[in-house]
């Protein structure tokens, strides 16, 4: 199965950086950019992509706008978000999961959580709900992504 992804960022180089990697995994399939958070509500709500990989500091709309818009309370249809970030900060990870995130990412969390990420949130299982809300760091302790359907105790990623 294809994970049909939109990627997100107001900067050209990142979003064609994400998108190359991840087009080159042979499942998942980049079906939309967007360089600003108006266009990425537009776009998810046209194409209605599996995952929608968003940064969290856009114009328009920033990365925990286009949540709530898309996954927020009250959404009929919640997409599966992930939120992409330079900034380590707790308040970003709190916010964008508070939002509806299903994930979060800083943007130098390497190429193999990059993909992960998508993956995850979208082999979301039913049964999984977003008060599930556990991260995962690195080596240095940083948080790099979010699985909606561990036991809420932080994960190391390996």
């Amino acid at each position: 199965m294809t994970v049909r992804v939109l990627v997100a960022d107001d900067q050209d180089l990142v979003r064609t950086g994400l998108t190359m990697i991840l087009d080159a995994q042979p499942d998942i399939e980049v079906v939309g950019q967007a360089a600003d958070g108006t266009s990425a509500v537009e776009l998810a709500q046209q194409l209605r992509p599996d995952v929608c990989l968003v940064d969290i500091r856009m114009p328009g709309l920033d990365g925990i706008e286009v949540t709530e818009r898309l996954a927020g309370r009250g959404v009929a249809e919640p997409m599966a978000i992930v939120v992409i970030t330079t900034f380590d900060l707790d308040e970003y990870v709190h916010g964008a999961l508070r939002a509806g995130a299903r994930g979060f990412l800083l943007k130098d969390a390497g190429p193999e959580l990059l993909v992960r990420g998508p993956r995850c949130c979208h082999r979301r299982c039913p049964h999984r709900t977003e008060h599930h809300a556990a991260t995962a760091r690195d080596s240095r302790g940083r948080v790099t992504a979010h699985d909606p359907g561990a036991s809420g105790r932080a994960a190391d990623a390996a």
